[in-house]
């Protein structure tokens, strides 16, 4: 099984709500930190599972439209709170359908709220 990963940070705001969550329940924000795992047993033509710098490039363009938002005002939270639960599936597949990786495996996507603390999303494709 083949392996490639990528890191970005991104920083945006949010506001939990339904729960007695303290400091979450106001405004605040967290400097992410957004971890790309891609799996599969197949290779393309040039050797990649996918092109780094296609997956930095699409990755960048999903922290653009992210990062310093409020995460509660937009649409792809409707309705939903703005954990990282919920960001990283939010997040794994926008990113899988911009890249279209060949073949079959797995997709992960990994976001670290803080130093300890993460959530997670695969999906297989």
């Amino acid at each position: 099984m083949y392996t490639v990963a990528v890191k970005q940070d991104l920083i945006a705001r949010h506001y939990l709500f339904g729960g007695d969550w303290g400091a979450e329940n106001e405004p605040h924000s967290h400097h992410y930190e957004v971890e790309v795992r891609l799996e599969s047993g197949e290779l393309d033509q040039h050797g990649y599972l996918v092109d780094i710098v296609k997956i930095e490039g699409e990755l960048q363009s999903i922290i653009d439209y992210f990062g310093e938002s409020m995460l509660n005002d937009l649409p792809e939270f409707d309705g939903l709170n703005p954990s990282i639960e919920h960001f990283s599936r939010i997040i794994c597949e926008k990113l899988l359908a911009a890249i279209a990786p060949p073949g079959k495996g797995r997709f992960t996507i990994r976001i670290w709220e803080n130093e300890s603390c993460w959530a997670a999303y695969a999906l297989e494709y």
